[in-house]
């Protein structure tokens, strides 16, 4: 079964301040060398369309939604937190990065593909019901997770985000649902220092310390994720991509290398496997080194088809 990957061009639109990290060129460089891989011509490409408002609304009200629509300028930028902003285009971008995770599911579900990869941005899992932060305006993987279990009628799904920053807007969207699993490893003490408390049993945090590296993360998802999948038991599996606690990422403190995610994907797909014939959707989230960015997007992609070069990084240090 074809792996497949989804972009649109219209995912380069969205800009914000100058030198701002989620910029254009993650994508850019990300296709860039995509394209030099050798598996990249077995690939399915999907272009993404535009998101279905009744799923988005599935997730964030309709107001919210009005509101991010209303506050995109005709010139210069709107921010609407201290660190996202709203620019002319903007909101196309927004409308096919959560398409995108809909036309995932149906390539997976609905179609011939085993996985599918979303090469889109401006990313989503900061993004609560009615609020965007953290460079996210929509949860586009708690929208796709709601299309899967109420389109298609599963009654279980997971979701690994493995980002260095914590899943707060996933999990706000989706802690009244035990039927969405998340679990959500993430630099701690850091951004965005919530939903660490209190939370029900369906939520599975999964906090580092700075400068860790990937062998605690081996440990760690044998020891508290596996159980967790295994008490759910999910008919699809979706992946928040965050490649930035990579080393090189100044966005935080961990020391990841590229090995560490070809690893992490490769369990990944070790429990989809397990639990729902290998069937994953994979959305990028955060990474903004562009030294390594494209690097771990090509390990990551490469777990699921096979390629040589990224089973043999999957299997250092195991």
């Amino acid at each position: 079964m074809p792996v497949t990957l989804i972009s649109h061009p219209a995912c380069l639109k969205h800009s914000m301040t100058d030198h701002h990290p989620e910029c254009p060129e993650r994508l850019t460089k990300i296709m860039a060398h995509l394209e030099k891989q050798p598996f990249y011509d077995d690939l399915k490409k999907v272009q993404a369309t535009k998101a279905d408002r009744k799923w988005v609304e599935a997730i964030h009200p309709a107001g919210y939604i009005d509101q991010l629509e209303g506050l995109e300028p005709e010139h210069g930028l709107i921010m609407v937190d201290h660190d996202t902003a709203l620019r002319p285009g903007s909101m196309d971008s927004i409308w096919y990065a959560a398409g995108a995770g809909l036309n995932a599911v149906d390539e997976v579900i609905g179609g011939d593909s085993r996985v599918a990869f979303c090469a889109t941005r401006p990313p989503g899992h900061h993004a609560e019901p009615r609020k965007a932060m953290g460079f996210c305006f929509f949860s586009n993987i708690a929208i796709a997770a709601k299309y899967a279990l109420d389109h298609y009628g599963l009654e279980r799904v997971a979701i690994i985000d493995f980002d260095v920053h914590q899943a707060n807007g996933t999990i706000e969207c989706l802690k009244d649902d035990p039927r969405a699993l998340v679990c959500t490893s993430f630099q701690h003490p850091y951004y965005p220092n919530s939903h660490w408390y209190g939370l029900p049993e369906h939520i599975v945090n999964l906090p580092i310390d700075e400068h860790t590296n990937g062998s605690f993360i081996r440990k760690a998802v044998h020891d508290i994720w596996e159980p967790a999948l295994e008490i759910h038991q999910p008919q699809l599996i979706l992946i928040s991509a965050g490649f930035d606690a990579h080393r090189l990422d100044a966005m935080a403190q961990v020391d990841w290398e590229t090995r560490d995610y070809a690893w992490i994907t490769r369990w990944v797909q070790n429990m989809a496997y397990k639990y729902c014939q290998g069937k994953m959707v994979s959305m990028l989230e955060g990474g903004y080194a562009l030294c390594s960015l494209p690097q771990c997007v090509a390990a990551h992609i490469g777990v699921f088809v096979g390629d040589e070069k990224a089973m043999m990084l999957s299997r250092v240090q195991q």
